[in-house]
């Protein structure tokens, strides 16, 4: 049986929150609470996946320390103008 869409909205919405370091549950949980309900399947796949990313490597790329992957750059880039916004 498949995850509906509603439990894996739920489910990433937590897993945004619970993350390694404070930092991040901030920024990912802010992000998935503008976010989630906007993205469609494949936008949620990619953000499952980033997700399995290391915690300081995420905030070294969000925050700009870093050059992220190629593939994570746009969703990086999304994330970093959401928690870095005035």
């Amino acid at each position: 049986m498949s995850e509906t869409r509603e439990n894996r909205l739920k489910r990433l919405s937590m897993r945004s929150m619970r993350r390694g370091i404070k930092e991040m549950d901030i920024i990912l949980s802010r992000y998935a609470e503008l976010r989630l309900d906007t993205f469609d399947d494949t936008m949620l796949d990619r953000y499952d996946a980033l997700l399995s990313e290391n915690d300081q490597d995420l905030y070294q790329w969000v925050s700009g320390q870093k050059t992220p992957p190629e593939p994570l750059q746009d969703l990086i880039s999304d994330i970093s103008s959401v928690a870095f916004q005035q």
